[in-house]
């Protein structure tokens, strides 16, 4: 079965589109997944995008990380979502639904907003193996024999996410401590790391481990979760720009309690392949 696909990326954090409404796709398994993603012997990819017919929203999104695994939310991706149906959309996910809205003109032209929903913070939501305050959580992770990663934030946007705030986020081994925070018991379904420097009332930097993905170039949900712990905390207002290594989002904490992310997305190219090449069945 040849399959077309499209190439894009939010920032730098790059998908491999799928569209089943305008073609048969093979049965979408954690082996396929992984293999599309595979850099060196698939298209390559920090999450596979499987769009689907909806019965409640303009299109129901599917995503899948590297490592095969499905996941609920991608704000990037829902981003590039946007910019393929050209128009206000709204997306089903497993995380609810969303909405993105292109900017055709304006200050914010070329770029693509979208409503997170409310963030969640109760324990049990996160989720967490137990309970505990998630605004300043008493847990801690060595990064040498003097100094720990320690005390961080918890949020879901439609993933878990926990956030450390320090003084330079380039300092912290990410690549060594993340996947160790990821797999943690305190995380029954895993975690997403993110450590931040707020460094104004209004701006913030940020460097993410992707639960399923590890170092990525940016995260939707990330900069959301990021920005609304700092907000929580009293350490900014509620609109932001988080900056990331890829670039630049601005997040915005709504009265209504929504999240509101806006930000570029990009194709890259498009192609096709032959599904048998990756395992598929006909």
């Amino acid at each position: 079965m040849r399959v077309s696909f499209v190439k894009m990326h939010g920032l730098g954090n790059d998908f491999v589109v799928l569209d089943a409404r305008v073609q048969p796709l093979p049965p979408i398994t954690a082996q396929l997944a992984a293999a599309l993603a595979n850099r060196q012997q698939g298209i390559g990819c920090d999450q596979l995008i499987v769009l689907e017919p909806s019965t409640r929203a303009t299109v129901k999104m599917r995503i899948f990380n590297p490592d095969g695994g499905e996941v609920s939310a991608c704000g990037n991706a829902t981003r590039a979502v946007g910019l393929l149906h050209g128009r206000d959309a709204t997306i089903e996910t497993a995380a609810g639904l969303l909405t993105a809205k292109p900017h055709d003109s304006g200050p914010a032209h070329g770029s693509i907003t979208v409503d997170m929903g409310a963030p969640h913070f109760a324990w049990g939501s996160i989720p967490l193996a137990y309970a505990m305050d998630t605004l300043a959580m008493p847990v801690g992770w060595p990064i040498d024999e003097t100094h720990a990663l320690e005390n961080p934030v918890a949020v879901n946007v439609g993933n878990p996410h926990a956030i450390f705030f320090v003084p330079d986020t380039n300092a912290i081994p990410l690549d060594r401590l993340g996947p160790i925070i990821e797999h943690d018991a305190l995380f029954p379904e895993r975690v997403n790391v993110n450590v931040a420097s707020v460094t104004s009332r209004t701006t913030i930097t940020l460097r993410v481990w992707e639960r399923g993905a590890g170092l990525t170039l940016a995260c939707g949900t990330g900069a959301c979760a990021t920005a609304i712990a700092a907000m929580r905390r009293g350490l900014t207002e509620r609109r932001v720009t988080v900056t990331l290594p890829g670039g630049d989002l601005l997040i915005e904490w709504t009265p209504a309690g929504t999240i509101l992310m806006t930000g570029p997305a990009t194709i890259s190219f498009t192609g096709s392949f032959e599904s048998t090449d990756y395992g598929a069945a006909q």
